[in-house]
């Protein structure tokens, strides 16, 4: 007895008229008719008190069409959810990401693919550049959002999604935040708290990189593994930092935060993915990331456009 059958059951029940049942179902009277046997055949069951004048359900007819209306809604939520599952849209996604990746790239992104897959459920997980790596490979998670530049084995895939300039963060009482068009050349004699190379080693590579391009051998007096933790030592008067622009979001008492007027260099943060691992449900998100990307490209171009 599958659903067919309980749904012309169902119809029958309902509108106790073979031929408005039939109509409903869309077959001919006849075959209803010979479903409605066939179903009190199986169950040894009489469901139907049927005479010239009028059809009516039994007891056990009526206990049936409960029973009927619950096992087909079960049947119809099973095939829904499974038909969601083989296109991705059941399941659970596990997103790793760093600090400034959840601050200005993710709430959008993870909102939004909420409201359209409501069905698959989203584990956040902070997780440093380097461990996100080796967790990718390891697949305990789908997707992650990490800094680069990064060399990462072959399986794991990159894709830049968020690129923003470099500031200087400067201790409140320190002499760079009175002075005026600050450049790198300025910090020559300056203390320096460095992001962690062991967390992100490219990174750590590229700030470090555009110190010795402007003639700085930086004093290295900190490292820190994540970038709350850089502009905090900042506030204690340890010594200054370069970091990315969105580390002003994170708002710290006796910090200033410092445009470097000659600096060109961005810093930017990537989408990762193993490509060996990759389930319907990364697929979707990675086509809604990179939708939202080269949309973003289309904008920033037109207003550039406008300007010129």
């Amino acid at each position: 007895m599958g659903p067919r059958q309980l749904r012309s059951f169902i119809a029958l029940a309902e509108e106790l008229h073979f031929g408005r049942a039939a109509k409903r179902v869309n077959i001919s009277q006849p075959a209803l008719s010979l479903q409605i046997k066939v179903i009190e055949d199986d169950l040894q069951v009489k469901l139907f008190a049927r005479s010239r004048r009028k059809t009516e359900l039994t007891k056990a007819g009526e206990i049936f069409l409960q029973e009927a209306r619950d096992v087909l809604l079960r049947t119809e939520q099973a095939i829904t959810t499974v038909r969601r599952a083989a296109l991705g849209q059941v399941g659970t996604l596990r997103i790793g990401f760093i600090s400034t990746a959840a601050a200005i790239i993710m709430p959008p992104l993870v909102k939004r693919f909420r409201e359209q897959y409501t069905h698959v459920e989203i584990d956040l997980r902070n997780v440093l550049t380097r461990d996100q790596v080796t967790q990718l490979q390891e697949r305990k998670l789908d997707i992650g959002f990490l800094r680069v530049p990064l060399q990462t084995p072959a399986e794991i895939r990159t894709r830049v999604v968020h690129r923003e300039p470099f500031v200087l963060l400067v201790p409140a009482n320190h002499p760079l935040a009175e002075k005026k068009d600050l450049q790198l050349a300025d910090c020559q004699h300056a203390d320096f708290i460095m992001y962690s190379r062991k967390m992100a080693p490219g990174f750590h590579d590229l700030i470090l990189n555009m110190l010795h391009q402007a003639g700085l051998t930086p004093h290295v007096v900190q490292e820190a593994a994540e970038m709350y933790t850089l502009i905090s030592l900042v506030a204690t008067g340890l010594g200054i930092a370069v970091a990315p622009a969105s580390i002003a979001l994170h708002r710290a008492e006796n910090v200033v935060v410092r445009e470097l007027t000659d600096e060109a260099v961005r810093s930017e943060i990537a989408i990762a993915w193993n490509v060996n691992h990759v389930s319907m449900t990364t697929q979707l998100f990675l086509q809604m990331v990179f939708k939202e990307s080269k949309l973003r490209k289309k904008a920033k171009a037109a207003a550039s456009d406008k300007l010129s």
